[in-house]
């Protein structure tokens, strides 16, 4: 990343202009004055020549090389730069209320409908992130929301409590959209393991004992 970096300090255009700079010949000069000057200073006056020489016959490499610079440039600062997703704004946004079973919770969009019931069929869009907010799963990029039954163990008890409420924690209602924060002992364990029977969410990327956050969207009955 460092080499990166510096490639797109070096990438200006004005160094390549350098040698626009060096000496030009005196042709008013004696021809005597000149050639004492060689004699002295030879090599440094060869090689600016050349220099020179190089300059006058190969302008237009050199503005190709400019435009290949600035193109470069505006590369890399794409790369180094990216958009950061809308996500994680609203996520550092959301103020979590933290219930005594450790289990946290914000509201994005309060529901308008009906709460759920425990034992009853359920769907749900949801977003599965990690806490340094990398996604490990989201029913929106297969464009279909989980149904399952809710309150029934189908699910890990972090999703159960998060929507069915209690404890400290509002029930969702139909149409909410809430960001859930599950701690390990409500969500995978501390060995990462996947969801009763593996009916639902198991994820074998999951890094065990940690966190993990859920947006979850409850759009109604199934």
């Amino acid at each position: 990343m460092s080499s990166l970096a510096s490639s797109v300090v070096t990438c200006n255009p004005r160094k390549l202009r350098t040698l626009n700079i060096l000496p030009q010949k005196d042709l008013n000069a004696p021809e005597t004055s000149r050639i004492k000057i060689l004699s002295h200073a030879q090599k440094s006056s060869s090689s600016s020549e050349q220099a020179l020489q190089l300059n006058n016959e190969k302008p237009a490499i050199l503005r190709r090389r400019e435009a290949i610079g600035f193109g470069f440039c505006f590369g890399l600062v794409d790369v180094l730069l990216p958009a950061q997703p809308t996500e994680a704004a609203e996520v550092a946004s959301c103020e979590f209320t933290v219930a005594p079973s450790g289990l946290a919770f914000c509201d994005k969009v309060m529901g308008y409908g009906a709460e759920a019931v425990q034992g009853q069929m359920i769907k749900a869009h949801y977003i599965g992130k990690l806490e340094n907010g990398k996604v490990f799963d989201s029913s929106y990029n297969r464009g279909k929301p989980l149904t399952f039954r809710v309150g029934a163990g189908e699910v890990i008890k972090g999703w159960d409590q998060g929507i069915l409420g209690g404890n400290g924690i509002p029930p969702m209602l139909a149409g909410g959209k809430r960001t859930l924060k599950i701690p390990p002992e409500l969500a995978y364990g501390a060995r990462g393991a996947g969801c009763r029977g593996g009916k639902v969410l198991v994820f074998l990327h999951y890094s065990s004992g940690v966190s993990s956050l859920f947006d979850v969207e409850f759009i109604g009955k199934a």
